[in-house]
C-alpha cells in the first residue's frame, strides 16, 4: 500500500463517462475524505453520460461537473485499489497493488431508467470496498 495515510482508488473504464464516474461519485459522497478518489478511462468520451448524471442526482450524488480523463501510468502508480470495469488490457500492472475487475454492464446510450440498476449495483459494491479498506486500515 501507499505511504500516503489516505487509501486511494483509482476507478476505469473505457470512456470515463458512466460506470467510473459513477463508481467515484459514491465513493466520495460515501467516504468523505477518508479515501482518495480518481477516475480514468483508457478512450475517454468529451462528456459524462447525462443519463449516469441524472440517475446519480436522483440519489443525492451531483457528478454533473465531472470530466473523462485520460488513464495514465502516473495515475495508476499512486493507487492503491485499481478497479476496472470493462477496459480490458488497457490498464497497466503495477505490483503492490490490489485489482479488482467489476463486470458491470456499460450505461452508454441507455436511458436514466436502465441505468439506475447498473448505479444501485455500483453502490452496493462500492459500500463494500469502504468496509474492506477501514477494516484493512484498522478503521
Amino acid at each position: 500500500m501507499s505511504s500516503s495515510p489516505l487509501a486511494s482508488v483509482l476507478f476505469v473504464c473505457v470512456h470515463n463517462a458512466g460506470r467510473s464516474q459513477m463508481a467515484a461519485g459514491f465513493l466520495s459522497h460515501l467516504a468523505g475524505d477518508r479515501i482518495e478518489v480518481r477516475s480514468a478511462g483508457s478512450v475517454p468520451g468529451d462528456q459524462v453520460n447525462p443519463s449516469a448524471v441524472e440517475a446519480m442526482r436522483e440519489v443525492g450524488v451531483d457528478i454533473a461537473d465531472a470530466e473523462p480523463k485520460i488513464l495514465t501510468t502516473e495515475a495508476v502508480q499512486a493507487s492503491d485499489y485499481v478497479i476496472t470495469m470493462g477496459c480490458g488490457d488497457a490498464c497497466p500492472i503495477f505490483p503492490g497493488k490490489k485489482y479488482l475487475d467489476w463486470a458491470l454492464e456499460d450505461p452508454a446510450g441507455k436511458g436514466v431508467e436502465a441505468v439506475r440498476p447498473i448505479r444501485d449495483e455500483i453502490r452496493t459494491r462500492i459500500e463494500a470496498l469502504i468496509a474492506e479498506i477501514d477494516a484493512e486500515r484498522g478503521v
